[in-house]
């Protein structure tokens, strides 16, 4: 049963495969029925009896980081308020914890892979037990932060600054982490603290970069 020690460890297991399974293969286009059989489990509806869903399991996966992730939300984001109007305290606020979180273990780069999926949907179409997760976690007051100091720009650029930048930093974070656990040689790769500032640089220079067809625009006018 669900509540038994026997049902929690199968649901950590659908967890833990889904986890890998929804970073490597997409959070709609994993199958299921290979979840189940990767967590060692041989009834085609573990999943249906444990979670419901393929929402509430993807829900359970995004459970798992809340409260860390939460912690450092809060943490940063208040100082970033204290800085009106600075661009760079607010990506760190989005940066910080997701090079964090990605250090900590495969767990948290699977976490930001899906993570690069949903940043993409809409949120209002998004299943209220994911966004409920996602909410708790902070991030969307990292990323409504993060989009209100960008430069003033046509809102269609806006958005796809927006989304090239969130989608760079959780992949750059997430390949970092996996880097330094490879068994080949790999190149060198820089300490955390010097990787999460340059981060930082490299995204402020993107989302601020000149507007195509500013410069012109304004010369002839």
């Amino acid at each position: 049963m669900p509540g038994s020690a026997g049902g929690e460890e199968t649901r950590q297991r659908l967890v833990d495969a889904a986890a890998r399974a929804f970073a490597e293969n997409g959070v709609q286009t994993a199958s299921l029925l290979e979840v189940t059989r990767q967590a060692g489990q041989r009834n085609r509806g573990a999943v249906h009896y444990h979670f419901g869903t393929r929402e509430g399991l993807l829900a359970a996966v995004l459970e798992e980081q809340v409260e860390f992730l939460a912690q450092r939300e809060r943490e940063l984001l208040a100082a970033a308020r204290g800085r009106p109007g600075d661009l760079a305290s607010a990506v760190e606020a989005f940066v910080r914890p997701s090079v964090e979180l990605a250090d900590q273990g495969w767990k948290g780069r699977c976490y930001l892979m899906i993570l690069c999926e949903l940043v993409e949907d809409d949120p209002d179409a998004t299943h209220p037990d994911v966004r409920d997760a996602l909410e708790r976690s902070g991030g969307y007051e990292a990323f409504e932060l993060f989009e209100e100091r960008m430069p003033a720009m046509p809102d269609h650029l806006r958005a796809e600054r927006m989304s090239l930048a969130t989608s760079f930093i959780l992949r750059a974070s997430a390949d970092r982490a996996r880097a330094a656990e490879r068994d080949a040689p790999s190149r060198p790769q820089l300490p955390a603290e010097e990787f999460i500032t340059n981060l930082v640089s490299m995204a402020v220079g993107m989302v601020s970069a000149p507007v195509p067809g500013a410069e012109t625009t304004s010369a002839s006018g």
